[in-house]
């Protein structure tokens, strides 16, 4: 089991599903969305090398390998979970600098209350956070600059690995005082023959909104081009167009004198999650902030 490519979470997985006899619960209890936790039972069965759960329509149990595999993980739980107090007074003792990308709204959103957490068991280890675009977060980790990344998919995912925490609508932005801002209801069509605020074709954000309005045969008047949603913001804020955003761009103090409206028809969402290398193993501090960042995004 030593050689296995595979992490604690794996095992939980393996170990809550057989318990349970059910996905859905221990995904529940594991804080994991169904899809997730089936991804942690397929990683560790391709490092096993052979099915470790049945499935089927009623119900799931274990293969007889998987019989053979549950005592084994069980102690290895246990030890580890014994030792938990052990390592928490380690990471007092641990220091150095810990580096994370992520796209700033990502920063705004979610980093602040989690790095309070992390300097309550890791209050020597220095934190580095280079806000970047969803391209430059996906080189950072790439490169190793970053041990995380949090972030929009990779555009290859190739020697990354990318785990989708959230989905984040894209929705209408526009000044208080703009007539969209009081309408009942704002569709996508409402926004046909607008001049818009958009960031550059190049961006993570400027794709997945093209890929979407194509699904529906839209097109936009795009009419202002940027590099950064910050700068989209800034622009709307000084009255030369509304802009299509995502919601979490959308959260922090620049936008006080701006609104965020969802638009009717079909959705169109951004993914953001975590991006690490698979084959580079995470330093225990890293470990215990990505912890931390699964735990904020999904009772978010």
């Amino acid at each position: 089991m030593t050689a296995l490519n595979c992490e604690l979470l794996d095992f939980r997985a393996l170990v809550a599903v057989a318990e349970g006899k059910s996905f859905h619960g221990a995904a529940a209890q594991l804080n994991l969305s169904q899809p997730a936790l089936s991804r942690r039972i397929q990683k560790l069965e391709a490092a096993v090398g052979t099915p470790l759960l049945e499935r089927t329509t009623r119900n799931v149990r274990l293969t007889p390998a998987g019989q053979e595999v549950l005592p084994l993980l069980r102690r290895m739980l246990e030890e580890v979970d014994g030792s938990l107090f052990g390592m928490m007074a380690l990471g007092e003792r641990q220091s150095g600098r810990l580096t994370i990308a992520s796209v700033p709204s990502a920063t705004v959103r979610f980093l602040p209350e989690v790095l309070r957490q992390f300097n309550e068991h890791y209050r020597n280890v220095r934190i580095r956070v280079l806000d970047l675009s969803a391209t430059e977060c996906a080189q950072a980790v790439r490169t190793g600059e970053a041990e995380i990344g949090l972030s929009l998919p990779p555009p290859v995912e190739g020697d990354l690995e990318f785990e989708p925490l959230i989905e984040d609508p894209y929705g209408l932005v526009c000044r208080k005082d703009d007539p969209l801002a009081h309408q009942e209801d704002v569709g996508w069509t409402d926004l046909k023959g607008l001049r818009l605020v958009t960031v550059h074709r190049a961006s993570g954000n400027r794709t997945t909104l093209e890929a979407g309005l194509a699904e529906v045969g839209l097109n936009l008047n795009w009419f202002y081009e940027v590099t950064r949603l910050t700068s989209a913001i800034a622009l709307v804020e000084a009255g030369l167009g509304p802009s299509v955003l995502p919601k979490m761009a959308c959260g922090g103090p620049e936008t006080k004198n701006l609104v965020w409206r969802p638009l009717c028809g079909p959705p169109i969402s951004r993914k953001i999650g975590l991006i690490r290398r698979p084959a580079a193993p995470l330093s225990p501090a890293a470990a215990r902030l990505l912890e931390l960042l699964t735990i904020a995004w999904r009772t978010d």
